[in-house]
């Protein structure tokens, strides 16, 4: 069966690719890749140094086509010099074996190659992902608002710097950041690196992203901040953004929402969680009282291919606010997003995103969501929340 169209040159190209379609989808199942399958006895991966890899596996491009024989070949080296995330031993990261029926929809949504930009392009992927960000505010505890999915929780971040900035200066749209005075943000010393990053890639500079003291277990303490907002505004800076932590990398650690809430607004501040990790406990009744007054913030950065195991990448931006993300990042561009067209309008998202071309992210987690409700995907949270210390990761990962 492998062989069948090295050996008769006339078989259709077309038949070729369904035959390999079927057999990645047979090597999958074969070789244990979906989550649960595993054996404890494999091996997480079978490593091998970069230089001796390229030896291994002839990784260059050239001007001939290589046989389907060949071809699958490649894919099985792809397996096997691969690391085995669904291995019950993967343990130094924050995600895992992808969700079989989230991979099911993965590769639904990956064969109908659509872009999520513009209802009329992808009508029924948009409205999943309509649905799904209005359900993951529901567990915020807000019953309006916007979102939209994200390239990864590093970009999600990265949009709550740039609404919480259009929010309070809107005019930076248009004039730019020079007559608004010297920004400043705040995150705790062990809040995730993207925000430093952020900082620099929004033109805030990273000198002005001020690092908040953290307690002997990782959560920001709420008087420290009070006294760096302070000093900043004795130094006739401009505080706008305070990102906290739900669910720190190195320590797991949930910062205390409620008191930060009172302090921000107080100071009139944006209040941005970053849950990328961490947010999975607001599906749990057990485990949500870690992110008490979260429904007092102003966005929330969640990545659902960590704790809730949907397939890479699946992150999501969710905001409070119905009034701010289209006026940010809007730019009208009329070849795309016309104003006479004949449905409603206002599922043309791809205008608030500062992407054109967009990935359908929202499908997968929605499929695997109707084939586990509620409950099942708390029940995810519960199992993994019971694991002994040793088998929770605590180790360095990026959003």
């Amino acid at each position: 069966m492998e062989n069948m169209a090295d050996e008769n040159p006339e078989v259709d190209d077309e038949v070729i690719v369904e035959l390999l379609l079927k057999e990645i989808t047979e090597l999958v199942i074969d070789q244990g890749l979906l989550s649960g399958k595993a054996l404890k006895e494999d091996r997480v991966t079978n490593f091998v140094h970069p230089e001796k890899l390229k030896k291994l596996v002839d990784l260059s491009l050239g001007d001939s086509p290589l046989s389907h024989g060949e071809i699958f070949e490649l894919c099985k080296r792809a397996v096997e010099y691969s690391v085995r995330t669904n291995h019950p031993k993967f343990l130094n990261q924050l995600y895992h074996g992808a969700d079989p029926v989230g991979l099911a929809g993965a590769w639904l949504s990956e064969a109908l190659n659509t872009n999520l930009y513009t209802y009329e392009v992808a009508p029924f992927f948009m409205m999943v992902e309509h649905e799904v960000l209005a359900h993951l505010r529901s567990f915020i505890g807000w019953e309006d608002g916007d979102g939209i999915f994200t390239p990864g929780g590093s970009l999600a971040n990265m949009y709550g710097m740039v609404l919480a900035r259009f929010n309070k200066f809107p005019e930076v749209k248009t004039k730019g950041m020079g007559n608004i005075g010297e920004l400043v943000a705040f995150t705790s010393q062990e809040g995730h690196y993207s925000i430093l990053k952020a900082a620099h890639w929004i033109g805030l500079g990273t000198d002005n992203l001020v690092m908040v003291a953290s307690d002997s277990s990782g959560r920001m303490i709420p008087a420290e901040l009070e006294n760096k907002i302070v000093k900043a505004l004795e130094q006739k800076k401009v505080p706008y953004f305070v990102n906290a932590t739900a669910g720190t990398t190195v320590f797991g650690a949930f910062d205390p929402l409620e008191p930060l809430a009172f302090i921000c607004k107080k100071y009139d501040l944006w209040l941005h969680v970053d849950a990328a990790w961490g947010g999975g406990a607001l599906v749990s009744q057990k485990h949500r009282s870690l992110m008490q007054g979260i429904e007092m913030v102003d966005s929330v950065a969640w990545n659902l291919h960590k704790m809730l195991g949907a397939p890479l990448q699946c992150s999501a931006f969710l905001t409070k606010h119905t009034n701010v993300f289209h006026r940010c990042n809007s730019a009208s561009a009329t070849y795309l997003f016309q104003t006479d067209k004949y449905y409603d309008m206002r599922y043309d998202t791809g205008d608030k995103s500062i992407q054109c071309g967009r990935k359908v992210d929202a499908f997968k987690l929605w499929l695997m969501w109707k084939a586990r409700g509620n409950r099942g995907l708390e029940k995810m949270v519960l199992h993994t929340s019971a694991l002994p210390p040793a088998r929770i990761s605590t180790s360095h990962c990026g959003t």
